[in-house]
């Protein structure tokens, strides 16, 4: 994999998300275009109950990076979202994070559902705005935000969703 292509990072995560949907017998189709919020629909035959998932992708270099931040401690990763996310509290609508190792092409998925996202990138904004302001610096309040995955050992300022939980989540429609 030699790419650094958004596009092509995008589409293989979302085509691995697929594959692993497809495996637990899930009924599972992509959208094209200019589908707003989802990037694959879920059916699961068992329930009778459509799903929506968007998948977010990284490309990592090492199988041993982590993210490292002074406010936000030791975390798997990094995924940019909006401001809107903050809104987005469905429970049918879930991100998949994935991870792609470039070296080894291996995968790592995280399910989450989105009010657990929603809640995440709303305080991380407040607390990154709060810890900037307290140490003198001018930050500017901008649409960004970032949501990130830690680890259950480690201590966080606020409540972080832990890999442990979330990490092959390939259940996350029969909890509902």
């Amino acid at each position: 994999m030699e790419t650094k292509d958004k596009n092509a990072v995008a589409l293989a995560g979302e085509f691995a998300v697929l594959s692993q949907l497809a495996l637990r017998n899930l009924d599972a189709n992509m959208t094209l275009g200019r589908t707003k919020g989802v990037d694959i629909l879920v059916s699961n035959p068992r329930n009778n109950k459509m799903y929506r998932l968007e998948v977010k992708t990284k490309l990592r270099v090492s199988d041993n990076e982590v993210a490292e931040s002074k406010i936000f401690g030791t975390t798997v990763g990094r995924w940019l979202m909006s401001k809107k996310h903050e809104t987005h509290t469905d429970p049918l609508l879930f991100y998949c994070f994935v991870i792609i190792w470039k070296r080894t092409k291996k995968f790592k998925f995280f399910i989450i559902p989105s009010k657990v996202v929603a809640r995440y990138i709303s305080e991380q904004h407040q607390l990154y705005l709060a810890e900037n302001k307290k140490s003198g610096k001018s930050v500017k309040d901008t649409e960004m935000r970032s949501f990130r995955i830690g680890f259950e050992k480690h201590k966080y300022l606020i409540l972080t969703p832990c890999a442990e939980k979330y990490e092959d989540n390939w259940d996350f429609q029969a909890k509902i």
